[in-house]
């Protein structure tokens, strides 16, 4: 490791299986499957580590080194080992400040394993998965599956889908970006010329965009047009379907209209307690990247 672990900052470690899998590579799958105490990392939390590279986290820095050593192991071997680290260790160089204790299983997996292409055709088709194995038998069903042997639940990658032009609205798109969110910013009739992120970009009208980009349980819509029309026919589209998080920006004192509108063109009262409006957690945010850390927070808040 670095001074710098900076893939640590991954959480989702799919696409270092990906990576590893299409250069033709094995790599070693690193699992909590057990953990008590105070750790950072519950059960689920992997890193995926190749001869050569490793990624994610599992207890803060503690013993993401020395799990390298034992995924590097596992893949001379071709064989799967489980590793316990605090209390009840054999590791007793390695400690776990915490004071807890975590199981882990570490397994090696061949370029060419079916999970591989499983996840793949999953994350393609933004099914919810699971993934199940007792270190020498692995597969992928749909679904969060009750199992003994189950590792973890893979959702899609989270979506934002952020509707408007101005600074709040590249606030957010940035910020989404920030998170390694899919994200796409909607202006429409905008400009030709793409915003400066690296998001995805679309000029037409709301609803037409939102409806192309078939919306789901893990996308979010931030809508932040400033006009009451354009306003009107995000939220109702979004509302419509089986979205995970609408917010709106706008003022407070014009909530009972706009919330009036929505119901005399047949929204429900339960798809009007869905939408956060005025969009974001409650800090006193006015800036637009307060504004913007507002949204990610009521965002992540509301997967829960």
């Amino acid at each position: 490791m670095s001074d710098w672990y900076t893939a640590g900052l991954e959480d989702d470690m799919r696409p270092r299986m990906f990576a590893a899998a299409d250069r033709g590579d094995a790599f070693a799958l690193v699992t909590i499957t057990a953990a008590e105490g105070g750790g950072p990392r519950g059960v689920g939390a992997q890193m995926v580590v190749t001869r050569e590279d490793m990624g994610g986290f599992l207890s803060g820095g503690c013993i993401e080194a020395d799990v390298a050593l034992h995924g590097r192991e596992v893949l001379a071997a071709g064989a799967p080992k489980r590793v316990v680290y605090g209390r009840g260790s054999p590791y007793v160089d390695t400690r776990l400040p915490c004071g807890g204790r975590l199981e882990l299983l570490v397994e090696p997996v061949a370029p060419e394993d079916p999970i591989v292409a499983a996840l793949k055709r999953a994350r393609d088709d933004r099914r919810l998965v699971t993934l199940i194995s007792d270190g020498e038998r692995r597969t992928v069903v749909d679904g969060p599956a009750d199992h003994p042997d189950r590792l973890r639940d893979y959702a899609p990658p989270q979506r934002l889908v952020v509707i408007g032009s101005d600074a709040f609205a590249l606030a957010m798109a940035s910020a989404g970006q920030a998170q390694g969110w899919q994200v796409t910013l909607v202006r429409p009739k905008g400009p030709e010329t793409p915003p400066p992120l690296a998001v995805d970009y679309r000029r037409d009208d709301p609803a037409a965009a939102l409806a192309a980009l078939r919306l789901d349980p893990w996308t979010a819509v931030a809508i932040a047009t400033h006009d009451v029309d354009l306003d009107h026919a995000a939220i109702t589209t979004a509302l419509g379907r089986d979205t995970g998080y609408v917010g709106v920006l706008g003022a407070r004192r014009r909530l009972p209209d706009r919330l009036a509108r929505l119901a005399a063109d047949g929204v429900t009262a339960g798809d009007l307690k869905r939408l956060h409006a005025p969009i974001g957690l409650k800090i006193a945010a006015r800036a637009p990247h307060e504004v913007a850390a507002a949204v990610i927070g009521e965002i992540i808040g509301s997967r829960a």
